[in-house]
């Protein structure tokens, strides 16, 4: 497994890495060139299980994580020091607390239920972005401050497959969501093969320039919103929602 190196941290914030997105394309291409150079060659979906397990060394779990805040969900988790984990305890109907062991990470029995496989590979990915990226924020015991930093590392729903989003966060914690998930997005569909497929599909579709407006006619608003995006889940095995993210974020689809 190779390490990125972090050129630039926010000392005021738990040493959170500053990186643009560009950064975190080029890592996870080093990443890919490592793990399984195949990828970066033809369009394919990353098994991020295998990714995990084999490739970054981790203890893989899948549990009913406990969560008291009826309105969100949480996904998956990261134990980078090892701790307690408040699960739901199905056969015994209670709440529970659980040992992990340190470089864990915990996928919600949600996330892997059948029709959620896009979401199931985009959370182990998001999870295995943390673990890459953000060892030296998460491994210490405390801050600076000397408060005390909490040794699991929850990602609820609206942190996962959200890579599109602005960059005006408003915390260090935000920002590192959105690296764990822009890398997420990077291992599932590299731009070294994402970005020639997409032109080869609009050439296809009979579209000869590189991007398509939407809100101005009715086909290319079908080809945007549905055929490109089903497309990109079948060779890549991400949700919809990645794949119309990741077409945006690539400037393939432009509002008019």
């Amino acid at each position: 497994m190779i390490a990125m190196k972090i050129n630039r941290v926010d000392y005021n914030n738990n040493n959170t890495p500053v990186l643009y997105d560009r950064e975190i394309d080029e890592f996870a291409y080093d990443v890919l060139e490592d793990y399984k150079p195949n990828l970066l060659k033809e369009p394919g979906a990353v098994r991020f299980e295998h990714f995990l397990e084999s490739y970054l060394g981790v203890n893989l779990m899948y549990k009913d994580i406990y969560n008291p805040d009826p309105d969100t969900r949480i996904l998956g988790a990261v134990a980078f020091r090892g701790g307690t984990l408040k699960v739901f305890d199905r056969e015994n109907m209670r709440v529970a607390n659980i040992l992990v062991r340190a470089n864990t990470v915990v996928i919600d029995n949600f996330v892997m239920e059948s029709g959620r496989e896009g979401l199931a590979m985009f959370t182990g990915l998001h999870e295995g972005g943390h673990i890459m990226i953000h060892p030296k924020v998460y491994d210490r015991e405390s801050n600076e401050d000397g408060r005390k930093l909490l040794p699991v590392v929850y990602c609820k729903r609206d942190t996962v497959e959200s890579f599109g989003k602005s960059h005006a966060f408003k915390n260090a914690k935000a920002w590192r969501e959105h690296q764990a998930d822009y890398f997420a997005s990077a291992i599932a569909m590299p731009n070294a093969t994402f970005i020639p497929f997409i032109r080869k599909l609009m050439r296809e579709y009979g579209v000869w320039k590189n991007h398509v407006i939407i809100g101005q006619d009715d086909d290319l608003d079908i080809l945007a919103g549905e055929l490109l995006p089903e497309r990109i889940t079948e060779i890549y095995g991400v949700s919809k929602r990645a794949a119309l993210i990741k077409l945006r974020k690539s400037g393939f689809v432009v509002n008019a």
